[in-house]
Protein backbone atom coordinates (compact mmCIF):
# COMPACT_ATOMS: atom_id res chain seq x y z
CA UNK A 1 0.00 0.00 0.00
CA UNK A 2 1.38 3.36 -1.10
CA UNK A 3 -0.66 5.57 1.46
CA UNK A 4 -4.01 6.00 2.75
CA UNK A 5 -5.92 8.82 1.42
CA UNK A 6 -8.98 10.70 2.10
CA UNK A 7 -11.41 12.32 -1.04
CA UNK A 8 -13.69 14.74 -0.23
CA UNK A 9 -15.99 16.29 -2.73
CA UNK A 10 -20.08 16.34 -2.86
CA UNK A 11 -19.85 15.08 -6.64
CA UNK A 12 -20.35 11.56 -5.66
CA UNK A 13 -19.18 10.77 -9.49
CA UNK A 14 -16.06 12.35 -9.33
CA UNK A 15 -14.81 10.85 -5.56
CA UNK A 16 -15.54 7.14 -7.15
CA UNK A 17 -13.79 8.14 -10.49
CA UNK A 18 -10.88 9.78 -8.54
CA UNK A 19 -10.94 6.19 -5.60
CA UNK A 20 -11.16 4.15 -8.75
CA UNK A 21 -7.67 5.54 -10.18
CA UNK A 22 -5.98 5.76 -6.86
CA UNK A 23 -6.79 2.12 -5.71
CA UNK A 24 -5.62 1.02 -9.03
CA UNK A 25 -2.19 2.62 -8.44
CA UNK A 26 -2.05 1.01 -4.65
CA UNK A 27 -3.50 3.74 -2.94
CA UNK A 28 -6.03 3.14 -0.09
CA UNK A 29 -8.93 5.43 -0.36
CA UNK A 30 -12.29 6.36 2.00
CA UNK A 31 -13.97 9.02 0.13
CA UNK A 32 -16.92 11.79 1.89
CA UNK A 33 -19.00 14.07 0.43
CA UNK A 34 -19.39 16.86 3.13
CA UNK A 35 -16.66 18.72 4.42
CA UNK A 36 -18.04 18.27 8.16
CA UNK A 37 -18.02 14.52 8.08
CA UNK A 38 -14.65 14.55 6.34
CA UNK A 39 -12.92 16.90 9.40
CA UNK A 40 -15.35 14.65 11.99
CA UNK A 41 -13.48 11.71 10.22
CA UNK A 42 -10.58 12.84 10.91
CA UNK A 43 -10.54 13.06 15.01
CA UNK A 44 -10.94 8.90 14.71
CA UNK A 45 -8.70 7.87 11.82
CA UNK A 46 -5.25 8.78 10.32
CA UNK A 47 -4.71 10.10 6.64
CA UNK A 48 -1.47 10.83 4.65
CA UNK A 49 -2.93 13.35 2.14
CA UNK A 50 -6.49 14.61 2.13
CA UNK A 51 -7.89 15.42 -1.50
CA UNK A 52 -10.76 18.04 -1.46
CA UNK A 53 -12.86 19.94 -3.74
CA UNK A 54 -12.70 23.65 -3.41
CA UNK A 55 -16.43 24.34 -4.02
CA UNK A 56 -18.83 22.64 -2.06
CA UNK A 57 -22.21 23.25 -0.30
CA UNK A 58 -21.89 23.89 3.43
CA UNK A 59 -18.26 24.21 4.23
CA UNK A 60 -16.06 24.29 1.67
CA UNK A 61 -12.56 23.16 0.57
CA UNK A 62 -10.80 26.14 2.01
CA UNK A 63 -12.70 26.25 5.17
CA UNK A 64 -11.65 22.21 5.58
CA UNK A 65 -7.93 22.97 5.09
CA UNK A 66 -7.99 26.34 7.21
CA UNK A 67 -9.63 23.72 9.87
CA UNK A 68 -7.42 20.62 9.02
CA UNK A 69 -3.93 23.31 9.10
CA UNK A 70 -5.24 24.58 12.45
CA UNK A 71 -5.35 21.09 14.14
CA UNK A 72 -3.49 18.32 12.25
CA UNK A 73 -0.61 20.84 10.74
CA UNK A 74 1.16 17.30 9.80
CA UNK A 75 -1.65 16.19 7.11
CA UNK A 76 -1.55 17.57 3.74
CA UNK A 77 -3.96 19.28 1.64
CA UNK A 78 -4.53 19.28 -1.78
CA UNK A 79 -6.70 21.44 -3.24
CA UNK A 80 -8.74 20.58 -6.94
CA UNK A 81 -11.18 23.54 -8.21
CA UNK A 82 -12.81 24.59 -11.75
CA UNK A 83 -12.24 27.98 -11.18
CA UNK A 84 -8.34 29.07 -11.55
CA UNK A 85 -8.30 32.78 -10.50
CA UNK A 86 -5.70 33.86 -8.38
CA UNK A 87 -7.96 35.06 -5.64
CA UNK A 88 -8.66 31.08 -5.35
CA UNK A 89 -5.21 30.42 -5.20
CA UNK A 90 -4.45 33.03 -2.64
CA UNK A 91 -7.18 31.71 -0.45
CA UNK A 92 -5.48 28.33 -0.66
CA UNK A 93 -2.36 29.20 0.27
CA UNK A 94 -3.79 31.33 3.16
CA UNK A 95 -5.44 28.23 4.41
CA UNK A 96 -2.24 26.15 4.77
CA UNK A 97 -2.86 23.83 1.60
CA UNK A 98 0.11 21.97 0.26
CA UNK A 99 -1.10 22.10 -3.77
CA UNK A 100 -3.49 23.48 -6.09
CA UNK A 101 -4.54 21.77 -8.57
CA UNK A 102 -7.09 23.22 -11.34
CA UNK A 103 -9.88 21.50 -13.39
CA UNK A 104 -9.28 19.71 -15.94
CA UNK A 105 -6.34 17.99 -14.37
CA UNK A 106 -4.80 14.50 -16.08
CA UNK A 107 -4.34 11.18 -13.30
CA UNK A 108 -0.33 11.88 -13.36
CA UNK A 109 -0.52 15.22 -11.75
CA UNK A 110 -2.85 14.36 -8.94
CA UNK A 111 -0.53 11.37 -7.82
CA UNK A 112 2.44 13.35 -8.69
CA UNK A 113 1.05 16.09 -6.08
CA UNK A 114 0.30 13.00 -4.03
CA UNK A 115 3.64 11.83 -3.48
CA UNK A 116 5.07 15.08 -3.18
CA UNK A 117 2.88 15.54 0.19
CA UNK A 118 3.92 12.11 1.08
CA UNK A 119 7.27 12.96 0.52
CA UNK A 120 7.03 16.21 2.75
CA UNK A 121 4.83 14.60 5.43
CA UNK A 122 7.60 12.13 5.79
CA UNK A 123 10.71 14.68 5.81
CA UNK A 124 8.37 16.73 8.56
CA UNK A 125 8.11 13.68 10.58
CA UNK A 126 11.40 12.99 10.58
CA UNK A 127 12.20 17.00 11.47
CA UNK A 128 10.04 16.25 14.34
CA UNK A 129 11.77 12.94 15.38
CA UNK A 130 15.44 14.63 14.67
CA UNK A 131 14.11 17.26 17.24
CA UNK A 132 13.11 15.05 19.71
CA UNK A 133 16.82 13.14 19.61
CA UNK A 134 18.36 16.55 19.45
CA UNK A 135 17.34 16.92 23.23
CA UNK A 136 17.85 13.39 24.42
CA UNK A 137 21.03 13.13 22.10
CA UNK A 138 23.61 11.42 24.81
CA UNK A 139 25.51 8.59 23.56
CA UNK A 140 28.54 10.74 22.40
CA UNK A 141 27.38 14.23 23.43
CA UNK A 142 30.95 15.24 21.44
CA UNK A 143 29.62 14.18 18.08
CA UNK A 144 26.37 13.90 16.83
CA UNK A 145 25.26 11.07 14.38
CA UNK A 146 23.14 8.65 14.33
CA UNK A 147 23.79 7.10 10.98
CA UNK A 148 25.59 3.15 10.34
CA UNK A 149 28.73 4.58 9.56
CA UNK A 150 28.73 6.46 12.72
CA UNK A 151 27.79 3.63 14.79
CA UNK A 152 30.63 1.78 13.75
CA UNK A 153 32.87 4.79 14.61
CA UNK A 154 31.57 5.01 18.07
CA UNK A 155 32.05 1.05 17.97
CA UNK A 156 36.24 1.80 17.60
CA UNK A 157 35.89 4.62 19.90
CA UNK A 158 34.33 2.59 23.03
CA UNK A 159 36.90 -0.61 21.85
CA UNK A 160 40.22 1.24 21.89
CA UNK A 161 39.83 4.24 24.31
CA UNK A 162 40.84 2.57 27.51
CA UNK A 163 43.89 1.42 25.62
CA UNK A 164 47.64 3.59 25.05
CA UNK A 165 47.48 2.30 21.06
CA UNK A 166 48.57 4.90 18.66
CA UNK A 167 45.59 6.27 16.66
CA UNK A 168 45.29 7.65 13.04
CA UNK A 169 41.89 9.25 12.27
CA UNK A 170 41.42 9.86 8.64
CA UNK A 171 38.81 12.17 7.17
CA UNK A 172 37.49 14.79 4.70
CA UNK A 173 38.13 18.64 5.91
CA UNK A 174 35.78 19.64 8.20
CA UNK A 175 34.22 16.12 8.55
CA UNK A 176 35.34 15.98 12.63
CA UNK A 177 38.68 14.67 13.32
CA UNK A 178 39.22 16.74 16.40
CA UNK A 179 36.01 15.97 17.98
CA UNK A 180 37.14 12.21 17.47
CA UNK A 181 39.50 12.91 19.40
CA UNK A 182 38.50 14.58 22.16
CA UNK A 183 35.88 11.62 22.59
CA UNK A 184 38.62 9.17 22.69
CA UNK A 185 40.29 10.59 25.57
CA UNK A 186 37.39 11.34 27.44
CA UNK A 187 36.64 8.31 27.54
CA UNK A 188 40.48 6.78 27.98
CA UNK A 189 41.97 6.24 31.63
CA UNK A 190 44.00 9.35 30.85
CA UNK A 191 40.62 11.58 30.57
CA UNK A 192 42.14 13.60 34.03
CA UNK A 193 45.02 14.31 32.00
CA UNK A 194 45.77 17.08 29.77
CA UNK A 195 44.41 16.69 25.86
CA UNK A 196 46.72 18.69 23.51
CA UNK A 197 46.36 19.30 20.33
CA UNK A 198 49.00 21.03 17.38
CA UNK A 199 48.51 21.30 13.83
CA UNK A 200 51.66 19.87 12.08
CA UNK A 201 50.52 21.77 9.18
CA UNK A 202 50.85 25.36 10.66
CA UNK A 203 54.57 25.42 12.03
CA UNK A 204 57.77 25.36 9.82
CA UNK A 205 60.09 22.16 10.74
CA UNK A 206 62.15 24.33 13.05
CA UNK A 207 59.29 25.76 15.36
CA UNK A 208 57.41 22.44 15.06
CA UNK A 209 60.75 20.62 16.62
CA UNK A 210 61.02 23.26 19.53
CA UNK A 211 57.00 23.17 19.53
CA UNK A 212 57.08 19.32 20.13
CA UNK A 213 60.28 18.37 22.25
CA UNK A 214 61.22 21.96 23.18
CA UNK A 215 64.42 23.67 23.56
CA UNK A 216 67.37 23.97 26.10
CA UNK A 217 68.41 28.14 26.92
CA UNK A 218 70.64 29.63 24.17
CA UNK A 219 69.22 26.39 21.76
CA UNK A 220 68.16 29.33 19.26
CA UNK A 221 68.51 33.28 19.33
CA UNK A 222 65.23 33.62 20.87
CA UNK A 223 65.54 31.35 23.58
CA UNK A 224 66.48 32.64 26.66
CA UNK A 225 64.38 30.38 28.70
CA UNK A 226 63.96 27.00 28.78
CA UNK A 227 61.11 25.32 27.52
CA UNK A 228 59.63 21.63 27.94
CA UNK A 229 57.51 20.32 24.66
CA UNK A 230 54.18 19.64 23.99
CA UNK A 231 54.73 15.79 24.66
CA UNK A 232 56.17 16.20 27.78
CA UNK A 233 53.63 18.61 28.57
CA UNK A 234 50.77 16.13 27.59
CA UNK A 235 52.31 13.22 29.78
CA UNK A 236 49.33 11.75 31.87
CA UNK A 237 46.74 12.67 28.85
CA UNK A 238 46.66 12.68 25.45
CA UNK A 239 48.76 14.48 22.58
CA UNK A 240 46.80 15.24 19.06
CA UNK A 241 49.13 15.45 16.51
CA UNK A 242 46.48 16.90 13.49
CA UNK A 243 47.43 16.80 9.80
CA UNK A 244 50.34 14.52 10.18
CA UNK A 245 50.66 14.18 6.67
CA UNK A 246 51.80 17.51 6.19
CA UNK A 247 54.85 17.46 8.36
CA UNK A 248 58.11 17.99 6.68
CA UNK A 249 60.24 14.12 6.35
CA UNK A 250 62.78 14.90 8.29
CA UNK A 251 60.46 16.15 10.96
CA UNK A 252 59.16 12.56 10.61
CA UNK A 253 61.99 10.48 11.24
CA UNK A 254 62.41 12.45 14.56
CA UNK A 255 58.76 11.79 15.70
CA UNK A 256 59.27 8.06 14.51
CA UNK A 257 62.32 7.61 16.89
CA UNK A 258 60.24 9.42 20.06
CA UNK A 259 56.95 7.37 19.24
CA UNK A 260 59.37 4.12 19.20
CA UNK A 261 61.81 5.42 22.45
CA UNK A 262 59.00 7.25 24.07
CA UNK A 263 61.72 9.63 25.10
CA UNK A 264 62.07 13.10 23.12
CA UNK A 265 65.44 15.29 22.78
CA UNK A 266 64.90 19.24 23.20
CA UNK A 267 66.44 21.25 20.44
CA UNK A 268 70.15 21.97 21.94
CA UNK A 269 69.94 19.42 24.74
CA UNK A 270 71.70 16.75 25.26
CA UNK A 271 69.91 14.57 27.41
CA UNK A 272 66.75 12.05 26.47
CA UNK A 273 63.48 12.95 28.64
CA UNK A 274 60.50 10.23 28.78
CA UNK A 275 57.32 10.96 28.03
CA UNK A 276 53.89 9.05 29.16
CA UNK A 277 51.34 10.70 26.91
CA UNK A 278 48.81 8.31 24.32
CA UNK A 279 49.75 9.36 21.03
CA UNK A 280 46.25 10.16 18.25
CA UNK A 281 46.88 11.33 14.47
CA UNK A 282 44.71 12.86 12.29
CA UNK A 283 45.33 13.48 8.62
CA UNK A 284 42.72 14.30 5.48
CA UNK A 285 45.65 13.24 3.67
CA UNK A 286 45.65 9.62 1.98
CA UNK A 287 48.69 8.67 4.07
CA UNK A 288 49.75 5.45 1.69
CA UNK A 289 49.72 7.04 -1.45
CA UNK A 290 52.21 9.37 0.06
CA UNK A 291 54.15 6.86 1.03
CA UNK A 292 54.27 5.46 -2.59
CA UNK A 293 55.27 9.00 -3.44
CA UNK A 294 58.05 9.40 -1.15
CA UNK A 295 56.35 11.75 1.08
CA UNK A 296 55.10 9.96 3.64
CA UNK A 297 57.67 7.60 6.04
CA UNK A 298 56.41 4.36 5.77
CA UNK A 299 57.67 3.25 9.09
CA UNK A 300 56.12 6.15 10.71
CA UNK A 301 53.12 5.12 8.55
CA UNK A 302 52.99 1.71 10.34
CA UNK A 303 54.05 3.60 13.73
CA UNK A 304 51.12 5.82 14.17
CA UNK A 305 48.10 3.25 12.12
CA UNK A 306 48.23 0.81 15.15
CA UNK A 307 44.27 1.31 14.93
CA UNK A 308 42.58 3.33 12.47
CA UNK A 309 39.44 5.37 11.94
CA UNK A 310 37.93 6.62 9.12
CA UNK A 311 35.21 9.34 9.81
CA UNK A 312 32.57 9.08 7.02
CA UNK A 313 32.07 12.35 5.01
CA UNK A 314 28.77 13.99 5.64
CA UNK A 315 27.38 13.26 2.62
CA UNK A 316 27.17 9.69 3.22
CA UNK A 317 25.48 9.46 6.72
CA UNK A 318 21.77 10.18 5.67
CA UNK A 319 19.52 11.72 8.14
CA UNK A 320 22.75 12.64 10.53
CA UNK A 321 22.46 15.79 8.28
CA UNK A 322 19.00 16.80 9.92
CA UNK A 323 20.26 15.59 13.02
CA UNK A 324 22.91 17.96 13.10
CA UNK A 325 20.98 20.65 11.51
CA UNK A 326 18.55 20.94 14.72
CA UNK A 327 21.59 20.63 16.78
CA UNK A 328 23.09 23.58 15.17
CA UNK A 329 19.59 25.33 14.97
CA UNK A 330 19.35 24.72 18.61
CA UNK A 331 22.97 26.25 19.44
CA UNK A 332 22.76 29.89 16.99
CA UNK A 333 19.20 30.52 17.93
CA UNK A 334 20.74 30.28 21.55
CA UNK A 335 23.58 32.14 20.77
CA UNK A 336 21.88 35.24 18.78
CA UNK A 337 18.64 35.37 21.06
CA UNK A 338 16.28 33.99 18.52
CA UNK A 339 13.04 32.46 18.86
CA UNK A 340 13.80 29.47 15.91
CA UNK A 341 13.02 26.16 17.06
CA UNK A 342 13.82 24.13 13.81
CA UNK A 343 12.89 24.05 9.93
CA UNK A 344 10.41 23.29 7.09
CA UNK A 345 10.27 19.82 5.23
CA UNK A 346 11.43 21.41 2.50
CA UNK A 347 14.23 22.56 4.26
CA UNK A 348 15.36 19.39 5.30
CA UNK A 349 15.09 18.24 1.50
CA UNK A 350 17.31 20.62 0.20
CA UNK A 351 19.63 19.90 3.06
CA UNK A 352 19.61 16.17 2.02
CA UNK A 353 20.73 16.73 -1.37
CA UNK A 354 23.60 19.16 -1.39
CA UNK A 355 26.66 17.31 -1.38
CA UNK A 356 28.60 18.72 1.83
CA UNK A 357 32.30 19.77 0.10
CA UNK A 358 32.75 21.07 3.36
CA UNK A 359 31.15 18.46 5.60
CA UNK A 360 30.17 19.27 9.15
CA UNK A 361 32.11 22.72 8.89
CA UNK A 362 29.98 23.49 6.02
CA UNK A 363 26.83 22.71 7.26
CA UNK A 364 27.00 24.39 10.40
CA UNK A 365 28.45 27.76 8.44
CA UNK A 366 25.02 27.26 6.55
CA UNK A 367 22.72 27.00 9.53
CA UNK A 368 24.15 29.52 11.40
CA UNK A 369 23.66 32.03 8.61
CA UNK A 370 20.36 30.66 7.80
CA UNK A 371 19.41 31.46 11.78
CA UNK A 372 20.88 34.94 11.84
CA UNK A 373 19.33 36.06 8.13
CA UNK A 374 15.04 34.38 8.73
CA UNK A 375 12.14 36.01 10.17
CA UNK A 376 10.20 33.15 11.08
CA UNK A 377 9.78 30.39 14.10
CA UNK A 378 10.94 28.00 11.23
CA UNK A 379 14.20 28.17 8.61
CA UNK A 380 12.64 28.34 5.31
CA UNK A 381 14.29 27.17 2.09
CA UNK A 382 14.92 31.51 1.15
CA UNK A 383 17.07 31.15 4.45
CA UNK A 384 19.58 28.81 2.99
CA UNK A 385 22.67 30.20 1.27
CA UNK A 386 21.98 30.07 -2.63
CA UNK A 387 24.63 27.25 -3.44
CA UNK A 388 22.58 24.74 -1.19
CA UNK A 389 19.27 26.51 -2.25
CA UNK A 390 19.77 26.01 -5.62
CA UNK A 391 21.81 22.97 -5.78
CA UNK A 392 21.18 20.10 -8.13
CA UNK A 393 23.31 16.78 -8.30
CA UNK A 394 25.67 16.42 -11.11
CA UNK A 395 25.68 12.91 -13.03
CA UNK A 396 28.52 11.21 -15.39
CA UNK A 397 27.72 11.27 -18.54
CA UNK A 398 29.33 8.71 -20.78
CA UNK A 399 27.42 9.72 -23.61
CA UNK A 400 24.19 11.37 -25.17
CA UNK A 401 21.61 10.28 -27.70
CA UNK A 402 23.66 12.05 -30.64
CA UNK A 403 25.45 9.41 -32.03
CA UNK A 404 28.61 12.32 -32.58
CA UNK A 405 28.93 12.42 -28.81
CA UNK A 406 29.69 8.39 -28.94
CA UNK A 407 33.23 8.04 -27.31
CA UNK A 408 35.64 5.72 -27.54
CA UNK A 409 35.71 2.85 -24.54
CA UNK A 410 39.14 4.60 -23.18
CA UNK A 411 37.52 7.66 -22.71
CA UNK A 412 34.58 6.34 -20.84
CA UNK A 413 37.10 4.40 -19.09
CA UNK A 414 39.36 8.00 -18.41
CA UNK A 415 35.84 9.82 -17.66
CA UNK A 416 34.83 7.65 -15.11
CA UNK A 417 38.51 7.57 -13.34
CA UNK A 418 38.11 11.25 -13.37
CA UNK A 419 34.70 11.08 -11.51
CA UNK A 420 36.13 8.30 -8.97
CA UNK A 421 38.50 10.42 -7.75
CA UNK A 422 36.90 13.78 -7.74
CA UNK A 423 33.41 12.04 -5.68
CA UNK A 424 36.08 10.20 -3.42
CA UNK A 425 38.52 13.43 -2.92
CA UNK A 426 41.58 12.16 -4.37
CA UNK A 427 42.10 9.52 -2.30
CA UNK A 428 43.71 6.68 -4.02
CA UNK A 429 43.59 4.03 -1.48
CA UNK A 430 39.27 4.46 -1.63
CA UNK A 431 39.27 4.77 -5.26
CA UNK A 432 41.17 1.66 -5.67
CA UNK A 433 38.24 -0.48 -3.64
CA UNK A 434 35.91 1.29 -5.66
CA UNK A 435 37.65 0.80 -9.21
CA UNK A 436 38.47 -3.11 -8.17
CA UNK A 437 42.22 -2.30 -9.45
CA UNK A 438 45.34 -2.27 -7.48
CA UNK A 439 47.17 0.74 -6.81
CA UNK A 440 50.09 0.55 -9.19
CA UNK A 441 47.41 -0.32 -11.97
CA UNK A 442 45.49 3.04 -11.02
CA UNK A 443 48.80 5.14 -11.17
CA UNK A 444 49.43 3.97 -14.03
CA UNK A 445 45.83 5.02 -15.24
CA UNK A 446 46.36 8.30 -14.11
CA UNK A 447 49.50 9.13 -15.52
CA UNK A 448 48.45 7.82 -18.85
CA UNK A 449 44.82 9.82 -19.05
CA UNK A 450 46.74 12.98 -17.38
CA UNK A 451 44.38 12.76 -14.75
CA UNK A 452 45.66 15.23 -11.93
CA UNK A 453 43.97 16.54 -8.85
CA UNK A 454 44.03 19.87 -9.39
CA UNK A 455 44.78 21.16 -5.91
CA UNK A 456 48.25 19.62 -6.17
CA UNK A 457 48.65 22.00 -8.74
CA UNK A 458 48.28 25.16 -6.89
Amino acid sequence: MNGRVLIVDDDGDMCTELERMLVRRGYEVVTRQQADEAFELLSTEDFDVVVTDVNMRGMNGIELCDRIAQNRRDLPVILITGFGSMDTAIASIRAGAFDFITKPFNAEQLLRAIQRAMQMQALEAEVKRLRRDVSEYRQFPEIIGQSAPMQRVFDVIDRVAESDATVLITAESGAGKELVARALHKRSRRAAGPLIAVNCAALPEALLESELFGHVKGAFTDAKTARKGLFAEASGGTLFLDEIGEMPLGMQAKLLRALEERTVRPVGGANEIPFDARIVTATNRDLESLVDEKRFREDLFYRVNVVHIEVPPLRSRGNDVLLLSQFFVDRFAKRHGKTVTGFSGEVAGKLLAYSWPGNVRELQNAIESAVALTRFSELVVDDLPTKIRDYRASHLVLAGADPTELVTLEEVERRYISRVMEALAWNKTDATKVLGIDRSTLYRKLERYQIVDPKSST
